[in-house]
């Protein structure tokens, strides 16, 4: 039995221990920790699962991220926000038991009622497709992120539609 809970300060260390477990060295000098050095995780977003002995199984957090300049129909540009997925991961003992679906599924439900209208991540667009995200043509992270790996999903329908710019770090 997996149990998702907010992220809590105190639980902040075991989930970058997870995550140093999961990820290669030099995870934090990927142009996504650009975009987070400094920032706050979005309050309320960012989850754990733990199972019934109260091990971390594993961990899901979100940033607040800017997308400028954006093109409207008016032809005025304008920053919208969005959020920034990642890093998402789960405990080696424990993949393949759907732990890291419970986790996106789950937050970007929470995402949803919480007012967000989309989010964006960098990641493997044929494990991401299955949960709706779909790459985003003309959305730039920093470099060097390869432009197909940048992935978004859209918490209202057509959050997404003529967004083109940037990725700049929310403060």
């Amino acid at each position: 039995m997996i149990k998702l809970s907010p992220e809590t300060p105190e639980e902040g260390w075991e989930v970058e221990t997870l995550y140093d477990l999961c990820f290669a060295p030099g995870r934090e000098g990927l142009s996504s920790y650009r975009l987070r050095d400094g920032v706050a995780p979005v309050a309320g977003l960012s989850h754990v699962a733990r199972d019934e002995f109260g091990e971390l199984a594993g961990a899901i957090r979100y940033w607040p991220v800017l997308i400028e300049p954006v093109q409207t129909s008016s032809g005025r540009a304008q920053c919208v926000r969005a959020l920034l997925l990642g890093p998402v991961a789960v405990h080696p003992t424990r993949q393949g038991e759907g732990v890291g679906g419970l986790l996106i599924r789950q937050s970007l439900a929470k995402a949803g009622e919480t007012g967000w209208a989309r989010v964006m991540l960098v990641g493997d667009a044929p494990y991401y497709a299955r949960f709706g995200f779909t790459p985003l043509a003309g959305v730039e992270m920093p470099p060097p992120t390869n432009p197909a790996r940048v992935l978004g999903y859209e918490l209202e329908a057509g959050a997404w539609s003529g967004i083109v710019g940037k990725v700049q770090k929310d403060a």
